[in-house]
């Protein structure tokens, strides 16, 4: 029974750490009018990454499309929609977007919404043509916390992993 309980060789050979991010310390990087993420993981190898978004009132996230891969979210405060869905993500809302999914976030009235979400792939920004103005990868994330990190003179964390 013991041996069930240990960890696989091969993993174990790895050594790859666990990690506990305390997200406090962390800032708030600009991304757009009313728009800010806060970065919780990159993962370079996968093009994976981890943020929790803000939007404030009468904030949007612009007509997007997620391309090479899932993006799973997690409604921790406020509420916010898709102009292109009848539903309304609330505070305890679970959201799964599969890939190839294009819409437009909003957040109605002078609330704020937080969420988890966890990302993978490309989002292409789109104008109104369906054509891609703008794209956001793991790197350009990493970028812009980087970048905004060395504009106000923070420390930035490693959070590659």
């Amino acid at each position: 029974m013991a041996d069930a309980l240990q960890l696989p060789e091969s993993l174990a050979a790895l050594g790859i750490p666990d990690r506990a991010v305390q997200s406090d310390s962390i800032p708030w990087v600009p991304q757009g009018e009313r728009v800010w993420f806060k970065p919780l993981r990159f993962d370079l190898r996968t093009g994976r990454w981890v943020n929790v978004l803000k939007v404030t009132g009468g904030g949007r996230v612009n007509r997007h499309r997620h391309t090479g891969g899932q993006v799973l979210g997690y409604v921790l405060q406020g509420s916010w929609r898709y102009l292109e869905r009848e539903w309304v993500a609330r505070p305890g809302t679970f959201v799964f977007e599969p890939p190839g999914d294009i819409h437009t976030l909003v957040v109605d009235g002078a609330g704020e919404m937080v969420t988890l979400f966890l990302l993978e792939g490309v989002i292409q920004y789109l104008d109104d043509e369906d054509r891609v103005i703008w794209q956001d990868d793991v790197y350009t994330k990493l970028d812009r916390y980087l970048a905004f990190c060395r504009r106000e003179g923070l420390a930035p964390q490693d959070l590659c992993y």
